[in-house]
């Protein structure tokens, strides 16, 4: 039998960038044009998969979810890392104008063209799981940074597209496991000419270590998600020695 896997994932402009980990470490990591297709290598092995994107989205009303709010309360000058997700049906938009006017409508609030360029993906994942009750059972929410956070155990000083940024990044990868340096550079190396950049391989590498069974425990923010109209957890899962926030 086939051992199973521990899949970080996180969309970027070229493509879905995962980077699968065994219990011993690395195995390989892959780019999917579609989150469906990601989820279909590996529907048979992976024991956990954590995407870099919000799952879980509201209809209507006050669209700020409580895992976003305490994500931006622990990352500090991270925080604007953090985006607030359009509102379910503005997500299906594929005109900025037209999300943007649904957004209003149902929330009472601007939309971002930032959020907005998020829409996409939220919208393939989100049919996915709802569509496939045993892809909902294997795929959860984190955050790249929330991750990196977690494991410096105090908040980040640089963006991740600086060279210091990268550098910190490693060191705390390289605090956390001695093999991170070789495992970032197989995950870079087999990106190819894809058009990823290092950044996102460093994000999904940091989401396959959280994924992975490992020093620590796995968290959620909140402690006790709610869940949206679909049934669909709004967290952000980590792993840490103790929880970022008190319950």
């Amino acid at each position: 039998m086939a051992e199973p896997l521990y899949v970080g994932v996180d969309w970027s402009d070229g493509g879905w960038v995962a980077v699968a980990f065994t219990d011993d470490g690395f195995d390989h990591a892959s780019v999917f044009d579609g989150i469906g297709e990601c989820w279909s290598a590996y529907d048979e092995r992976a024991r956990r998969i954590l995407v870099g994107v919000p799952i879980g989205l509201v209809e209507s009303g006050d669209p700020v979810r409580r895992c976003d709010d305490l994500a931006r309360s622990v990352l500090g000058e991270r925080s604007a890392t953090v985006r607030t997700p359009p509102v379910r049906e503005a997500t299906r938009k594929q005109r900025y104008s037209t999300a943007k006017r649904v957004h209003k409508r149902k929330s009472g609030r601007e939309l971002t063209e930032h959020a907005f360029a998020l829409s996409d993906s939220l919208a393939r994942v989100d049919e996915l799981l709802q569509e496939l009750p045993e892809a909902a059972a294997v795929i959860r929410e984190s955050h790249p940074e929330v991750c990196f956070r977690a494991f410096a155990g105090e908040p980040l000083s640089y963006s991740k597209r600086t060279a210091g940024g990268y550098a910190e990044r490693m060191r705390i990868l390289a605090h956390y496991d001695r093999d991170a340096a070789p495992t970032v550079q197989k995950a870079a190396e087999a990106m190819g000419d894809t058009g990823v950049t290092v950044d996102d391989v460093l994000d999904a590498v940091a989401l396959a270590y959280t994924a992975q069974p490992g020093d620590g425990e796995l968290y959620t923010l909140p402690s006790e998600p709610p869940r949206d109209a679909t049934g669909l957890p709004m967290e952000i899962v980590y792993r840490a020695a103790s929880p970022l926030v008190a319950p």
